[in-house]
């Protein structure tokens, strides 16, 4: 049978093919209804709407077929309804949800038939969305399911929709029958009645659905699974409960928990009931936990289980029952923990207790380890429990036969577990971590867990001690783990120390040999100190017993558990910044054990142990393996490491040549550690064994470098070996180490890979770290610098910046050391000239750095020949670019280094005929400023001209640049500058805008090279009080910028200048300037004026306080170790009086000052966090009492006078995200994020791009956070501006949706199982948030994935 379907179907089309319907064949039947199927999904909305003949026999068609024999012909049926009931008369659907309804199947052994079709239907319908008006279509479908389905699910008519006389309907679906009880399907309509039309339902709906439902519950008849879909049909349901119907709901639940006749099963039902809620209607349901909460603790009680264990020793056996209500109990705790976290903190002691009591709670064997469960335990108590962990360690294969498939108890471990896990993970983050509870009374038990006798609950155990260590080490001072870092990029993608001046040289950021240390390791690592209180101190008092039962789990034969403990290990090692030194004898054999594990991949072989909670391979658990050698090479000094290596290098070097890439991938990221360990200057060269291990290392990275059958990333991860290894062994001192012949050959590997494409931009980086380290000429070959260099300069015109950029670095790397540069010829060096010639412009300002720098080292070469007409040309072109910060200081040293060879006068003649005052005079005046003085005599022009230029020019631009040249001269001759203060401040009265602002600027310039002669006529002339104060003052705020290292010269005038300061900043006019040069001041002497500031916090005038507070946010930004170590004792003190401030504006500045010191002094302010975050919550929250309304002519407008402190405070709060997330309670921080969601544009901008990042921080709270996102983000979608709204507002309102529309996006792609089955009654809002973005924007949902899929996001 063949059938084609029209393109454009007709009723016709439809009533042709009913007759088939009844054929006695089912193929024809079957082919008929896959015909029917294409044609209702075809033909258009309304090509059934006017023959309802057609559609009633449709109708008696597909019921028919939902009887048929064939089980295929009736899913096709079912498969029907869909579409069939989008495209019939919306008359003609009651009729067939009533004859469905009542429908019973004869031919067929399947009786969920008729409900299977009841749910098509419902879902197939259109879905209202809240928060906007249903659509017609909508209406209908829910006028049909109010009408039929819902009477005929609770057995009685809810409302009468104007019928006055309706038959009294049969007996409901959900109500139980003498013959087959209740019918679980018809719980599964009701589901997805309330998930798809619960915006719609009427209040008696609900209730009537919430009754029928409590009905099921209360049935003790019922079957478990029957009660288990009706928990998550209330579950869903629930979300629509009016407050009176789940307040009187809620009181039901807790009246039935203090029933006299409770039984287990009852028990158990509330229970799951109240645990489905909390994850259902979190925010809603949150407050009754205080009432709740107790009911459920009381199930996991001391005094319950010791009642438990009285009636199980007078009846010999243990119920289940009694451990499937534990494990109900457990499940819903950690549903109150993990999504009402706030209402919950009240019973944190008591969630912990009951948690810790039940982790050990194991009847086939008896509990030894009672005592001491809150602390750590003298050594003695320690060392038995260890011994008696060894016994039953040793033993825990057999003592699983006392387990049979009756015993639930490792259920109840595994919840109790999973509510541990919980608790670190919402409270990990703030003050049980910081008061020492998860150390003191959580960290001790789970080590003892380690011998748990069940693997999945093991493992869960595993899990949760490594939640809590790496919540740990979020906490560390960012400086302490810095040798902790991913090596696999360039030395010259490293960023610099943030801390400098502005006198000082800003293109040190293009200069990478002071960061050479920290990308190849040459410090040897040494442990930290443990610190005397805090998580990090109470880890390392746990970790000799944590570390001795990892070593006992390694020693197991689970291969899931040993994955676990390496991954725990590794954990442990990276927080504790080694620890391993007396352990490693325990740690490396097992480890290398694992190491030399057959691999196995492809084809999803498997090895898997019976119970385990996951996958693990052979290849996944080398991995882990391999990771940890890495780290551990990484952060253990090299003698500690020396003795183990003759066991670790054959099987590293085994695992380099597996044929699995991750594998080999791995294994050469562990022996670039372990070359690092062995070489200078970490290792010396005295122990004849390390040439023998390098050469082993040697050969095996070699062979992966010139496998051209290898995986792309081991090849890369192979030639950045390479390069560490050739950088770690330069000079004489390497060729011991590794000899001069092999040396050249690797050399000679990088080259050819740098012909490589796939692996060109791996071979650059290899060159980069060999050339940064080169310590000798010898080291390299004439040939081979010149060629490399080439081949770099011919990477400069690729279009891909990545590659130019690794390109650039490289260069300068081999330029700039005396060891590469000795090899460089003429010819090379004019060619490198020729391809950094195109990059000298503003285009890409890191490139044209990195290619002055270059050019500052090529012109010693050969000065004349790099100097040329071209170069001249294109360095007049680059200075008219706004330049500035590295760029400027690049340029600027090239500038100095052409004049110090004396070719610079055809550059000095281009500076001023062709550039001149065509560009910015700061600028430019700088530039002209450092090639004078640098060039001296050799530029025909000199000091003396200038002058003359500043007397003889009449329009402001010559002066301004003729000041800014005189300026920079003066800053760079120091005390051998000729001119004095008077030819500046004679300008300071010109009637231009420009000029006196320019001269004061020079003249701060000029003050800076020669503090003596320059600040005591500054200091007279602020005596006269007049109007030029504002100039002077920011002549002082130049010298102190740009002093540098000249303080002891500030010193001297420092008291004159505080004094003149402050009476000076106290005009409004002054108060920014004289802020900054105040906190400046208080930099050069902290001792003195730090607490003279804080005593000005006390002024009681707001203008005082505001100045004082805009000082010490300067402080933070540029201030250096000096002065930190004054400020430690007092930070805390001064930010909390600065943010209490009464002055609203003077709060918005301490927030920015609070924000900047986060950012420039995290080891500061990082420890006291939780003293200074719960101010920055407070400025966010909207204040009523600072909003008033405007009367602006007939209309009145709100004013928040709030609105810019609340900005400030979000804005602080993004700051802390990025800076100190380890500190912040995530579950008040994402309270603050919801609620700004719903606050004004710039704020709703900041709290989605903070949920951005809040995505992959904290993915778990994210996920709980959904169903209020979901309503925020409708929200802001459905506002409509007004007809007659200007254009910005227009903007603004389609830049909000665009945002909201793209975070939406970006949350559904991490978190997709948000909105599929598995979803149960959780996230519901999400998901018909989604749907309606969906459905509503769907062009610009696919423009928004289609550029995130482009971007690789």
């Amino acid at each position: 049978m063949t059938s084609v379907v029209p393109q454009n179907p007709t009723s016709q089309s439809v009533a042709a093919l009913l007759p088939k319907l009844n054929d006695a064949d089912s193929d024809f039947r079957y082919m008929s209804l896959n015909d029917l199927y294409n044609i209702l999904n075809a033909g258009h909305q309304g090509f059934l709407q006017n023959d309802f003949n057609t559609c009633a026999k449709t109708v008696d068609g597909l019921l028919k077929t939902l009887d048929d024999p064939n089980g295929e012909v009736q899913n096709l049926a079912i498969k029907c309804l869909g579409p069939l009931v989008l495209k019939v008369p919306a008359e003609i659907i009651p009729p067939l949800i009533e004859k469905l309804s009542t429908l019973t199947t004869l031919n067929s052994i399947d009786n969920s038939i008729p409900t299977t079709a009841l749910r098509t239907i419902v879902t197939s319908f259109p879905r209202p969305v809240p928060g906007l008006p249903p659509s017609k279509p909508c209406q209908d479908a829910y006028l049909a399911i109010s009408k039929v389905l819902i009477p005929r699910l609770v057995g009685y008519v809810i409302l009468p929709h104007g019928l006055k006389h309706q038959p009294t309907p049969p007996r409901g679906m959900l109500q139980a029958s003498s013959v087959n009880g209740i019918d679980s399907e018809a719980i599964d309509v009701l589901t997805e009645v309330a998930r798809c039309f619960g915006p719609l339902l009427q209040d008696s709906e609900v209730r009537a659905m919430q009754r029928a439902l409590t009905e099921i519950l209360d049935n003790s008849k019922a079957g478990s699974v029957v009660k288990k879909k009706a928990v998550v049909a209330v579950s869903i349901l629930a979300a629509y409960f009016s407050d009176g119907l789940l307040s009187s709901f809620v009181s039901e639940l807790i009246e039935s928990f203090r029933s006299a006749h409770l039984t287990l099963t009852k028990r158990r039902l509330l229970v799951t009931t109240t645990g489905s809620l909390a994850r259902s209607i979190p925010q809603r349901f949150g407050p009754y936990l205080k009432t709740i909460a107790p009911f459920i603790l009381s199930v996991l009680s001391e005094q319950e289980l010791e009642d438990a264990l009285e009636d199980n020793a007078n009846d010999g056996e243990s119920h289940s029952q009694v451990e499937e209500l534990r494990e109900a109990a457990l499940v819903a705790l950690e549903g109150f923990l993990a999504f009402c976290s706030h209402d919950m903190r009240s019973y944190t002691q008591e969630s912990i207790g009951a948690a810790l009591r039940y982790i050990k709670h194991d009847p086939n064997i008896a509990d030894e380890d009672d005592e001491d469960m809150g602390g750590q335990g003298g050594q003695d108590q320690e060392t038995e429990a260890d011994e008696a962990d060894d016994e039953i360690d040793e033993d825990y294969e057999e003592e699983q036969s006392l387990s049979d498939d009756e015993d639930m108890s490792w259920k109840v471990r595994r919840c109790a577990a999973k509510v541990l896990y919980t608790i670190i993970s919402t409270r990990g983050s703030g003050d049980l971590l910081e008061d020492g509870t998860l150390y003191q009374k959580i960290a001790p038990v789970l080590v003892r867990r380690f011998n748990e006798r069940e693997e999945n609950v093991r493992l869960e155990v595993l899990a949760t001690l490594g939640s809590l260590i790496r919540k740990t080490g979020e906490g560390l001072d960012p400086s302490a783990v810095s040798f902790i870092e991913d090596n696999a990029h360039s030395i010259s993608s490293i960023p610099q120390s943030r801390k400098r001046r502005r006198g000082g040289s800003d293109a040190s950021m293009f200069d990478t040999q002071a960061a050479v240390s920290l990308s190849v390791g040459v410090t040897s690592p040494v442990t930290p100190p443990s610190p005397i209180s805090g998580p990090r101190a109470d880890l390392a008092n746990l970790s000799p017993a944590l570390l001795d039962g990892i070593a006992k789990l390694l020693k197991g034969s689970s291969s899931h558990t040993k994955q676990a403990a390496v991954s725990l290990l590794n954990d442990v090692v990276k927080v504790q910044h080694g620890c391993l030194s007396e352990h490693l004898n325990q740690i490396i054999d097992p480890l290398v054990d694992a190491i030399r594990v057959p691999s196995v991949h492809g084809g999803g072989s498997t090895v898997v142990t019976a119970g385990a909670g996951g996958s693990a391979t052979g290849s996944t658990l080398r991995t882990e393996a391999l990771a940890l050698v890495g780290v551990v090479a990484e952060t253990h000094a090299s003698s500690v490491l020396l003795p183990y290596l003759d066991r670790v290098i054959p099987g590293v070097v085994s695992a380099v040549h597996d044929k699995y890439y991750k594998v080999s991938s791995e294994a050469l990221g562990a022996a670039e550690q372990l070359i690092k360990a062995l070489t200078p200057p970490r290792s010396s060269i005295s122990d004849g064994k390390q040439h023998a291990h390098l050469g082993k290392l040697y050969k095996a990275i070699v062979d992966r470098v010139g496998a051209n059958d290898a995986d792309v990333l081991v090849r890369q991860r192979a030639i950045h070996a390479l390069g560490i290894l050739l950088a770690r062994t330069s000079g004489q001192e390497g060729l011991k180490l590794v000899p001069s012949a092999e040396r050249l050959a690797a050399l000679d590997f990088l080259h050819d890979r740098l012909n490589n494409e796939t692996t060109r931009l791996s071979a650059i980086r290899a060159i980069d770290t060999v050339a940064a380290l080169a310590s000798d000429k010898k080291d390299f070959k004439p040939g081979w610098v010149r060629a490399v260099s080439l081949e770099l300069g011919a990477q400069l015109r690729k279009a891909d910046r990545t590659l130019r950029g690794a390109s650039l670095g490289a260069l300068k790397n081999l330029v700039a050391n005396p060891a590469g540069r000795a090899h460089l010829d003429d010819t090379t060096t004019l060619a490198l000239l020729e391809v950094l010639s195109p990059i000298l412009n503003a285009n890409d300002l890191h490139l044209l750095g990195l290619a002055l720098v270059i050019l500052a080292r090529l012109v010693p070469v050969s000065a004349k020949k790099v100097v040329n007409e071209d170069l001249n040309t294109a360095l007049c072109t680059v200075i008219l670019a706004p330049l500035s910060g590295a760029v400027l200081d690049a340029f600027l040293i090239l500038l100095r280094t052409i004049g110090e060879h004396g070719v610079g006068e055809p550059l000095m003649q281009g500076l001023l005929k062709d550039v001149g005052v065509t560009g910015d005079p700061t600028v430019v005046g700088k530039a002209i400023g450092n090639l004078l003085v640098s060039g001296g005599s050799t530029l025909g022009v000199g000091i003396d001209d200038f002058v003359a230029e500043l007397r003889t020019a009449q329009d402001d631009q010559r002066k301004c640049l003729a000041l800014s040249i005189l300026g920079e001269a003066g800053f760079l001759m120091e005390g051998s500058f000729p001119l004095q203060a008077s030819l500046f401040m004679s300008h300071f009265k010109s009637k231009s805008d420009r000029v006196p602002l320019a001269a004061a600027v020079a003249l701060g310039r000029a003050g800076a090279g020669n503090v003596a002669t320059y600040l005591p006529v500054i200091l007279t002339a602020m005596n006269d009080g007049s109007n030029l104060q504002y100039l002077l003052l920011h002549s002082v705020k130049e010298i102190l910028q740009s002093a540098g290292n000249t303080h002891a010269s500030v010193t001297q005038f420092s008291q004159e200048l505080w004094e003149k300061l402050l009476a000076a900043s106290q005009t409004e006019d002054n108060k920014a300037v004289g802020a900054e040069c105040l906190g400046r001041l208080a930099m050069v002497d902290p001792k003195t004026y730090l607490p003279l500031l804080q005593d000005y916090l006390e002024s009681p005038s707001a203008t005082v306080r505001g100045m004082v507070i805009q000082a010490m946010r300067y402080t933070f930004a540029d201030s250096d170790e000096t002065f930190d170590y004054v400020l430690r004792p007092v930070v805390v003190g001064t930010l909390t009086t600065m943010l209490n401030d009464s002055d609203l504006e003077n709060r918005r500045l301490a927030l920015t000052a609070l924000n900047s010191a986060t950012h420039n002094k995290p080891e500061i302010i990082l420890p006291h966090l939780y003293q200074l975050l719960p101010l920055v919550m407070k400025e966010s929250i909207i204040k009523p009492e600072l909003v008033r309304e405007v009367q602006m002519g007939p209309f009145k407008h709100k004013v928040d006078d709030g609105l810019e402190v609340r900005k400030s405070a979000y804005e602080t709060l993004y700051a802390l995200l990025e800076n100190a997330f380890s500190r912040i309670n995530i579950v008040d921080f994402f309270d603050r994020v919801i609620a700004g969601l719903g606050d004004e544009h710039d704020i709703r901008i900041l709290c989605s791009l903070m949920l951005t990042k809040l995505t992959v921080l904290n993915p778990e709270e994210t996920l709980r956070r959904l169903d209020a996102i979901a309503e925020r983000y409708r929200a802001i979608l459905s506002f409509r501006p007004k007809e007659n709204a200007v254009k910005q507002e227009l903007e603004k309102a389609q830049e909000a949706s665009k945002g909201v529309l793209r975070v939406s996006v970006q949350l559904n792609n991490a978190f997709p199982a948000a909105i599929g089955p598995a979803a149960s009654g959780q996230h519901q809002t999400w998901k018909f948030y989604w749907e309606w973005v969906k459905k509503d924007y769907s062009s610009q949902i696919y423009g928004i994935e289609q550029e995130v899929r482009n971007q690789g996001i």
